[in-house]
């Protein structure tokens, strides 16, 4: 007999509300996947093939870029299946796995950005010590903090969930949340809260915190340049500040529902906010880089002229 402190499933409710939508969502969402895997790679391949690029700002695009796709694997493959399956039951371990996979995605998006604002403060406001701070080794001794201290993080929550007894296994929302199951637990919840606060603290408002310091540092230095200062600053940061305020608001949206039943209010607009976490920073990422930034638009426009000629 199962143990009704540990299920052997979740039940993501929030799919009986898309109900005669789910085959329209399903075409949409398979084309947000397609795009999101090939303007992701074929950033990756410009930077990666052209040594011009091989410079700190676009390699941290880059690993932006390589996030994007893993945050993609660990929601869209499964969503897709669950849109035009009949039962949207998934396996304890599944879950836990994909809340791994989704949390630590969206971490490393922010450590990433404070990366790269501290790039770009460093470089705007430091110019000439640019060099010799942002070296190889600095850079390799940033990204190293950035992929280890995240799965870490994260993973001491997902351990502290996966140990609560559990009252129920519903789950609403259309993938696995870590707050989700804690609501769920049959008994007190203050370690994990603690720590919850902890890592949020730490891989969340700390970054966006950091980001927000080094525009306002790098704004008021601009205050006092000439236009054409102020003219490179803006086309080599604008990329960067729409990415993070993108980000800052996906974060809020995502920490706000978790935090108010929403989904009994209004179900479908609670679907599209938890959705924006998981589906726009990587729609978005390519097209402002790719877009924005002269240098990774010239490369992408000689590598379309070199297969057209090859066809």
């Amino acid at each position: 007999m199962e143990n009704n402190t540990s299920p052997s499933y979740f039940n993501l409710t929030m799919f009986l509300n898309i109900g005669n939508y789910r085959y329209p969502a399903f075409v949409l969402c398979l084309l947000l996947c397609a795009f999101i895997i090939s303007a992701n790679l074929v950033i990756i391949v410009a930077i990666a093939r052209e040594k011009s690029l091989h410079e700190p700002m676009y390699i941290f695009i880059l690993f932006l870029s390589v996030n994007s796709l893993y945050g993609t694997a660990g929601f869209f493959f499964r969503f897709l299946r669950d849109l035009l399956s009949d039962s949207h039951l998934i396996s304890r371990p599944a879950c836990f796995t994909q809340i791994y996979v989704i949390y630590t995605y969206a971490s490393y998006e922010l450590t990433l950005l404070g990366i790269m604002a501290y790039d770009r403060y460093v470089a705007i406001c430091q110019p000439l010590h640019y060099h010799n701070k942002i070296t190889a080794r600095t850079i390799c001794k940033l990204f190293v903090i950035a992929w280890i201290y995240p799965p870490l993080a994260v993973g001491t929550c997902v351990y502290l969930s996966s140990r609560l007894p559990l009252c129920d296994n519903k789950i609403p929302k259309v993938f696995c949340a870590n707050w989700n199951i804690v609501k769920l637990s049959c008994v007190s919840t203050v370690l994990n809260n603690l720590v919850g606060m902890l890592v949020s603290t730490s891989t969340v408002f700390l970054p966006l915190a950091f980001v927000l310091y080094t525009y306002i540092r790098i704004f008021l230095i601009c205050r006092k340049c000439s236009p054409e200062f102020k003219s490179k600053v803006i086309q080599s940061c604008l990329p960067h500040v729409i990415t993070f305020v993108n980000y800052s608001i996906t974060v809020f949206c995502d920490v706000a529902l978790s935090r108010i039943n929403l989904e009994e209010l209004n179900p479908l607009l609670a679907i599209i906010l938890s959705l924006e976490f998981v589906v726009i920073p990587p729609i978005l990422n390519p097209l402002v880089y790719g877009l924005k930034l002269p240098e990774i638009r010239k490369i992408m426009l000689r590598m379309k002229t070199k297969s057209h000629l090859c066809c």
